[in-house]
């Protein structure tokens, strides 16, 4: 005869996050062997689930019979229902996807769309003024222009400003612009497309000065610098290419930061080289645009190192995973992040950042930061006290969200840090939180659960340990309809992230997610 587990009476409990706690109390038997012959099966098709065993072995007074094992699975079911079975999705979702929607979507992305408008502008302009015949000086203002708004991009007040000025659109006004406002996040197209514009108008320069040269000691000083900055302008572009920035992205970051200012430095100089051949140096210089530019651009790339600043972190460790830091030494509002690092001149970090008064009181804001590299796992490890920061608290692309009155938030893992962002912002829209990751509870903790439930009474959480890895646009469509929303946010890795934003915009749904450049 078959041995049955036998299973005691379902005991529920409110958790502190609004989460009903349901304990299942299951008696299994085993053979002499410690083989275990029953077992029950936890429900998996639970919109939000995640769960912790334990086995407590009670001794036999008989040592010839086998062995009882009383297993207590602690079961944490979300008090919404159940919105998909997870054994039964399928590609019907009642959406009509747009013509050439996959080319469009990602192919065409705006970031894309962004770099050609950018680039091919320039490119159009070079080769007119090329063709009607460009004076040297001329390319030299055309390169300079590039570099600053190239630079520009990537200065925190400007980044600021732009997020300010975009987001402050109201609800009231037309899906359209609402949709093509939120986008203003992939402004990193107009970041790589004028600084390879910037490197195009600067050869046309190196070469119109080589075929001019005339042998000198001026001359050929002033024709060393304009082939030095070419080389580092090249460096950069090169380690800016997203296979190499992907897998050396510390050398990446460090060619780029240095070569930014080896090129600052040696283009004051060649500017100052080429106003001594002019009959008046001041005069020539007042009068060229370029040098004006690179005034702007010299402040903009000093200013955030003059707020660079050692400061003191509070580190809460979440698991072998995780880990929770606190900071105080500034304020910061919804959908801010800081940069931090460990030594000022090697590799910074950047974090969305979300309130802490909710939970921790005695500190003023923090960051999740999870186990992805080198950097990361040290962080966990060794749990500093001190990080560098610098520059100013910088809005990130979830800021413009709040044009929308609804909004569904996708996230995996420690995505789930720079979406506790929205439980500061009094004017947020109404959410439906989608979060997929492995084993929840356990890897980031109850406080970390109940921020979450101040971000939706009714959270879809997927614990991966469980159910396995989810499609999850199947799901996020089906809620997406049943909540009326008007817009999903993504937040996860690259890969993911286009998969949800891509599937909903071609299908006409606002989609938005941070992607590699953004």
């Amino acid at each position: 005869m078959e041995d049955k587990p036998s299973t005691s009476p379902v005991e529920e409990k409110p958790s502190s996050a609004g989460i009903t706690v349901t304990i299942e109390t299951t008696t299994t038997q085993n053979d002499p062997s410690g083989k275990k012959l029953g077992h029950t099966r936890q429900n998996d098709s639970v919109s939000s689930t995640f769960s912790q065993a334990s086995a407590i072995s009670t001794s036999s007074t008989n040592s010839e019979k086998p062995l009882i094992v009383n297993e207590k699975r602690l079961t944490y079911q979300s008090t919404c229902p159940t919105i998909v079975d997870l054994e039964a999705q399928t590609e019907e979702d009642g959406y009509k996807q747009k013509p050439l929607g996959r080319v469009r979507y990602t192919i065409l992305t705006i970031y894309r769309r962004l770099f050609t408008v950018a680039f091919m502008g320039n490119a159009i302009a070079f080769i007119i003024m090329m063709v009607k015949g460009a004076r040297p000086m001329d390319l030299v203002n055309a390169a300079a222009v590039n570099i600053a708004v190239c630079g520009l991009c990537r200065q925190p007040l400007v980044i600021n400003t732009l997020f300010l000025i975009f987001g402050s659109i109201p609800r009231s006004a037309p899906i359209r612009i609402r949709r093509l406002a939120c986008k203003i996040f992939h402004f990193g197209g107009v970041h790589s497309g004028t600084g390879v514009a910037s490197v195009i108008w600067y050869i046309g320069f190196a070469a119109l000065y080589t075929y001019n040269y005339t042998p000198s000691v001026i001359n050929t000083t002033v024709l060393t610098f304009v082939w030095a900055v070419l080389g580092f302008l090249l460096s950069i572009v090169i380690v800016a290419y997203p296979t190499f920035r992907m897998r050396l992205h510390d050398y990446f970051e460090l060619t780029h930061r240095f070569a930014n200012w080896i090129i600052l430095v040696l283009f004051w100089i060649l500017l100052i080289l080429l106003g001594k051949q002019e009959a008046n140096l001041g005069n020539f210089l007042l009068h060229l645009p370029a040098f004006w530019i690179i005034i702007v651009l010299t402040l903009a790339t000093i200013h955030p190192w003059l707020l660079l600043r050692k400061i003191p972190v509070k580190p809460e460790p979440l698991s072998a995973h995780a880990i929770r830091l606190h900071f105080s030494h500034t304020d910061v509002v919804f959908g801010q992040g800081i940069s931090v690092a460990k030594h000022p001149l090697k590799d910074w970090h950047s974090f969305a950042c979300f309130t802490d008064k909710f939970d921790t009181p005695d500190t003023k804001f923090s960051c999740i930061v999870s186990k992805v590299g080198d950097w990361t796992k040290s962080t966990i490890n060794d749990q500093p006290t001190h990080l560098w920061k610098r520059g100013v608290p910088t809005y990130g692309f979830g800021y413009v969200l709040r044009m929308f009155p609804k909004i569904i938030v996708v996230t995996t893992g420690s995505g789930i840090g720079p979406c506790l962002s929205f439980i500061e912002d009094a004017n947020r829209p109404e959410m439906r939180v989608i979060w997929q990751t492995k084993s929840p509870l356990k890897t980031y903790g109850q406080r970390t659960l109940d921020l979450v439930h101040r971000m939706d009474n009714n959270p879809v959480i997927l614990d991966t340990s469980i159910t396995g890895r989810v499609d999850m646009l199947p799901i996020v469509l089906r809620l997406f309809k049943e909540f009326n929303a008007e817009a999903v946010c993504c937040i996860s890795n690259p890969m993911m992230t286009k998969k949800i934003v891509h599937g909903c915009e071609m299908r006409g749904i606002p989609a938005y997610g941070p992607i590699f450049d953004s």
